[in-house]
């Protein structure tokens, strides 16, 4: 195993304040990571979780809009000033989406999630990238679905922007190469806790969340806590020669 010391390294994360994105901070402050981190608008929810990483030498966190690139930009300046460019930047935000089939959905509905996720990753992906070239070196890790490939009647809202921001982190994979960047995504299956946990737990019946529970090849829903330890291995060293992957963290949901 070769050590090159990227624990103390600083990481990016965007939507900190979610149900994955706290794990995913805090699984990487644990490993020694100063961790930076964005939140939509839960400014105390934010404050609290910084604390609990550490406090201001080891977290710092700051309002950030996916749709608003201005405040992305900012976002990413304040982390560079405090800890330099971020080593890896994990793109962990989404939008709360409803499950109508593709005939009821409406183009505002495609313009609201696609400016939410598929866009919000541009805007992330064009405030990290010059860092990371100026650096020589950099890991994007983003957050996507099994429904990109195990795909659920009326999961298109979902499915469709998370399959473009594979995409986008395969070209960025195969173009900024040269220059040390990685890009890799993490697709979770079903999972106890994030929104897509809220969301189906609220549509579907206990009887079908079980039926669900049984399609999956370790019988049980996976762990925000088993999705971070993905992240972390993505973002760090151990995983320095893989890049355009998408893993899948789904407990053989898709066997």
């Amino acid at each position: 195993m070769t050590e090159t010391g990227t624990s103390t390294q600083p990481v990016f994360v965007t939507g900190g304040t979610g149900g994955l994105g706290r794990a995913i901070c805090t699984g990487m402050a644990q490993r020694g990571h100063p961790v930076f981190f964005t939140y939509r608008s839960n400014a105390d929810a934010a404050q609290a979780l910084a604390d609990e990483l550490g406090g201001p030498g080891m977290a710092q966190c700051a309002q950030a809009d996916t749709t608003d690139a201005g405040s992305i930009t900012a976002a990413v300046a304040a982390a560079t000033a405090w800890k330099g460019a971020p080593h890896s930047a994990i793109f962990a935000s989404g939008a709360h989406i409803a499950q109508p089939f593709v005939s009821q959905i409406t183009e505002t509905d495609w313009q609201g999630v696609l400016n939410i996720e598929l866009m919000g990753l541009t805007r992330f992906v064009s405030a990290i990238l010059p860092g990371f070239r100026a650096a020589g070196h950099g890991n994007f890790v983003c957050i996507t679905s099994i429904a990109t490939v195990s795909y659920p009647p009326g999961d298109a809202l979902s499915a469709v922007p998370k399959a473009g921001m594979e995409m986008l982190m395969r070209a960025i994979a195969r173009e900024e190469g040269r220059y040390g960047i990685r890009a890799n995504c993490v697709a979770p299956g079903l999972m106890d806790s994030g929104l897509g946990a809220e969301f189906i737990r609220d549509l579907y019946t206990p009887d079908i969340w079980e039926t669900q529970r049984k399609r999956i090849a370790l019988r049980r829903f996976g762990s925000a806590d088993e999705l971070a330890d993905v992240v972390a291995f993505l973002a760090g060293d151990e995983s320095r020669y893989v890049t355009g992957q998408t893993i899948y963290a789904d407990g053989g949901f898709r066997l």
